[in-house]
């Protein structure tokens, strides 16, 4: 797997400050994205241990609430078998943080058994999730008012209720 940038101070994409992982690779390639660049599965640095630990240090401050991970695309099965070890170690070793995830798929169509982009690691994947953003950016549906996503059609889910109640539950509407 490959990343394109660490944010270790991110106030954007979640609640409160957060570490921000922009990985590669995206086959969604939503017009006007804001970050083309990380549709190449190749883009920027090779994910490595080393990087692994820089995450996890810049996560164990007082004042990061958590960690995002955005792209690219997240969801990419060959990323998702690399993130799901990220998000065991920081559940593991870090509980009190909780995990935001970015998404073009859409959790009820692509993401649960079935879905087009399930594989192995998903579900486990998906446990480790404090909240989901779903859905690709729709350039007619934008709307610079809606928190936490960028066109009308997302959702922004709580994955623990989501998972318990076996259907999409909004964190905030």
């Amino acid at each position: 797997m490959y990343y394109g940038n660490i944010k270790k101070f991110d106030i954007a994409d979640g609640e409160g400050v957060r570490v921000s992982l922009f990985v590669s690779g995206c086959t969604n390639r939503c017009k006007n994205c804001f970050q083309p660049e990380t549709w190449d599965f190749h883009y920027g640095n090779p994910y490595t241990e080393e990087t692994e630990q820089e995450i996890m240090d810049a996560l164990n401050s007082p004042n990061i609430q958590g960690l995002s991970l955005l792209g690219g695309e997240p969801f990419e099965p060959e990323n998702q078998r690399e993130l799901v070890k990220l998000l065991r170690r920081v559940k593991t070793e870090l509980p009190e943080k909780d995990i935001w995830c970015y998404t073009g798929f859409v959790y009820d169509n692509d993401l649960v058994e079935g879905g087009r982009k399930h594989c192995e690691v998903t579900d486990e994947m998906l446990s480790y999730l404090d909240v989901l953003v779903d859905g690709p950016f729709m350039e007619e549906k934008k709307d610079i008012r809606l928190i936490f996503r960028g066109s009308s059609n997302q959702r922004v889910l709580n994955m623990k209720e989501t998972l318990k109640q076996k259907k999409a539950v909004n964190y905030i509407d």
